[in-house]
């Protein structure tokens, strides 16, 4: 039996009180469905710049009443201390997941990608020190490791920054090491590599690049690829996501005051990657017969982005149960559905 397995059982027989910042988005509604179906206790914290109500309407959908009878929402802003305070009032488990996310996004506002990155972050970190939570697991970024060359990348080697949003992430694990140190406040960071699945937005200019691929290939439309299609990235379903989070938020203490990539160790093309859409498309009966056509490289993007996942197994025991080609299997009648 896996941790995880474990945990997912034990679970169940004595549910807790957990927050989760941004719920309307897409990380943050998959987590909500996982621990409203595990019969938890979930407070919602979200003031809607990037996540939807849609989303937390679909997840209503796939839990029973009693299950979404356990979740209160609040609207509420990571950069408006009172509302964190509020958030963080009786819970146990803290899973932090506001942030403006998206490198071209921080490039074209880096005051507002700082405001909600960092001082939002501070003021959760203080919220939920003041409120004693047992443990406080925040989303980090494989943004992290800037232009350090080796890959897989190890969490003890980064790099210089290479976008303002990197910056706002980096700044996030200096924040939560001074906890740590100044006033015995355990965290962990989770690393996210390219994470994918139902409920991304495949809309708007910072769109990650599988939904917005899919949505294009779904309307027929052109898909477009920066550069010369052989940068690559680890890509990480959301399900592998939600089993570091609540492995992370109830590891024990040894454990604890660490970053852990979350992601599988693979590497995939944006070549190799618009293939396997279209295969996955015509395999649902959506065919998709043009070519991508390619444009100029992203300022800010790193070419080779993989994830050494072995500190993630050997302290937590994770154990991803999806690679990219089975995350998109299971996810395409979701965009099929969804997206057109």
């Amino acid at each position: 039996m896996t941790a995880y397995s474990q945990l997912l059982e034990t679970l169940p027989a004595s549910p807790k009180t957990w927050l989760i910042t941004g719920v309307a988005g897409f990380i943050g509604s998959n987590l909500l469905e996982h621990l409203l179906k595990l019969n938890q206790r979930v407070v919602g914290l979200d003031n809607f710049a990037t996540g939807h109500q849609h989303n937390l309407d679909e997840v209503q959908q796939l839990v029973t009443p009693e299950q979404w009878a356990g979740f209160s929402f609040i609207e509420g802003d990571i950069r408006n201390l009172d509302d964190c305070h509020q958030a963080c009032a009786g819970v146990d488990y803290v899973l932090h997941q506001a942030a403006l996310g998206s490198v071209p996004r921080s490039i074209n506002d880096p005051i507002t990608t700082n405001g909600t990155n960092i001082s939002g972050f501070l003021n959760m970190l203080v919220a939920a020190r003041d409120a004693k939570v047992k443990s406080f697991t925040y989303a980090a970024s494989s943004s992290t490791y800037g232009d350090h060359p080796a890959l897989p990348k190890v969490e003890e080697n980064i790099g210089k920054p290479l976008s303002p949003y990197a910056v706002t992430k980096y700044v996030n694990e200096l924040y939560a090491d001074v906890f740590a140190k100044t006033y015995g406040f355990n965290t962990i960071g989770l690393r996210y590599f390219n994470v994918f699945g139902k409920r991304q937005d495949p809309n708007g200019a910072y769109a990650a690049v599988i939904p917005k691929w899919t949505a294009s290939m779904i309307q027929g439309e052109e898909v477009f690829i920066n550069g010369d299609g052989e940068t690559s990235r680890d890509f990480c379903f959301i399900e592998n996501t939600v089993q570091m989070n609540l492995l992370a938020a109830t590891a024990p203490s040894d454990a604890k005051n660490e970053v852990y990539n979350v992601a599988v160790g693979d590497r995939t093309t944006l070549n190799d990657l618009f293939h396997a859409l279209q295969s996955a498309l015509a395999e649902n009966g959506k065919p998709y017969e043009a070519r991508a056509v390619y444009r100029d490289f992203r300022a800010g993007d790193v070419r080779h982005s993989q994830a050494d996942i072995g500190k993630a197994v050997s302290k937590l025991g994770y154990a991803p149960q999806y690679r990219i080609m089975d995350g998109i299997a299971k996810a395409m009648p979701w965009y099929i559905e969804n997206v057109g």
